[in-house]
């Protein structure tokens, strides 16, 4: 007979990061609806999203939803050190912890069973700890597997816990909405919902063979596993990451050519950085690019060989960033990201190939040793000199 594994495995999300700093660190925004950021939404308080606003919506569309919003600039200091502030309370929990992004984690609680009696107390001091170290709202979800953790962390929210005892998933998970479901976006959705498929049991009970014909062979597969809490990922404590990436986010503004470019660069000296720092190097290099109508599209280039190069990435991405002109033109631009991908330890650098270049990595480490010493905006690019648009987002934390 099967039995269920207990709920040992959690998922930890701090509540509207961004905006919840703001109004920690300014007791005049607390309980007031919150924006972060101008020109698109970065963030926005629960008070804010009750009215409409949304994440990545345009900032004149959100002060028509929300007139009285206070919007504020962003600051991504103080988003870091929350957030290593967090992580650190993490780690005195347990130390298998895996980063999703600057603001949550998977946490593997099962080896606590020895000493705990109650499990669910662990996730509850957990979110103490967050409230009176750091000053901010978290919400936690248990279950027996990862994926069901989350969705019960985005269900308990705001500021709250919520576990799945065991041989309770599936009654948890079937009068759910299918958007629930982790990997179901817009598109999915609107091909299951036409289907007549709106809750997480009726795609339980819809035929694999069917779900793969309309979501193809690996999306059918992997929600009808999830939709059966068929999960058997673990928790990859200390995983480094594969990928290193910023973005940012430009408003309603189109910028000109030269300002674009001058962005690219930025955020390529941003990663390029912060990949010698991890003491990493890169073999593929990814333009993300959101337009004015919200649409996305993503370019990618994988280079001959592994490099650490600032000039050698972002002579890459220019050439991508030059291929989607046409598009940029005609649809306008909202947000530009970079990431850096396929990361490999240093040592593997091949310096005998030409886009190792031995003496322009030296020159970009000698950069680091500055910018360390005096500061990240010490030296820069004299393009950036002009530019406004505010800074650029860390896709994870340093």
């Amino acid at each position: 007979m099967f039995v269920s594994p207990p709920p040992t495995i959690m998922h930890a999300d701090l509540d509207a990061f961004y905006a919840s700093v703001e109004q920690r660190d300014d007791p005049a925004l607390r309980g007031r609806p919150v924006i972060v950021g101008g020109g698109v939404v970065l963030a926005a308080s629960y008070e804010a999203k009750r009215r409409g606003v949304r994440t990545a919506m345009g900032g004149r569309q959100a002060r028509k939803i929300c007139p009285d919003a206070v919007v504020v600039a962003p600051r991504f200091t103080a988003y870091a050190e929350a957030s290593r502030a967090v992580f650190g309370i993490f780690a005195g929990v347990t130390p298998h912890i895996e980063a999703i992004s600057i603001d949550e984690a998977f946490l593997d609680v099962s080896g606590l069973r020895r000493i705990e009696s109650d499990l669910v107390d662990v996730g509850r001091r957990l979110r103490a700890s967050v409230r009176e170290q750091v000053g901010l709202p978290i919400t936690v979800g248990m279950a027996s597997t990862k994926h069901l953790a989350k969705v019960a962390s985005q269900v308990g929210k705001p500021d709250g816990i919520l576990v799945v005892p065991s041989g309770g998933e599936l009654a948890f998970l079937e009068p759910l909405p299918i958007e629930r479901l982790w990997g179901v976006g817009k598109v999915t959705s609107l091909k299951l919902r036409s289907r007549g498929v709106t809750t997480i049991g009726e795609l339980d009970r819809f035929d694999q063979r069917a779900l793969s014909a309309l979501l193809g062979p690996a999306g059918g597969r992997q929600l009808h596993a999830l939709s059966h809490n068929d999960d058997v990922r673990v928790v990859h404590a200390g995983r480094r990451r594969s990928s290193i990436g910023s973005q940012r986010a430009l408003g309603r503004r189109n910028p000109d050519p030269m300002e674009l470019d001058a962005m690219l660069a930025g955020l390529v000296d941003r990663v390029a950085r912060r990949l010698r720092a991890d003491e990493r190097t890169c073999r593929t290099v990814v333009l993300r690019l959101r337009f004015a109508d919200f649409a996305r599209a993503t370019r990618a280039h994988t280079l001959p060989g592994p490099t650490d190069n600032t000039a050698i990435v972002l002579t890459a991405l220019r050439r991508l960033l030059q291929e989607a002109r046409p598009l940029i033109h005609e649809r306008g631009i909202t947000l530009i990201g970079v990431t850096l991908a396929n990361l490999d330890a240093d040592e593997h650098l091949q310096l005998e190939l030409p886009f190792g270049r031995p003496e322009q990595s030296a020159i970009d480490r000698a950069l680091d040793d500055i910018r360390t010493k005096y500061g990240v905006d010490s030296i820069g690019r004299g393009a950036l000199l002009r530019d406004r648009t505010g800074p650029d987002v860390p896709i994870l934390p340093d």
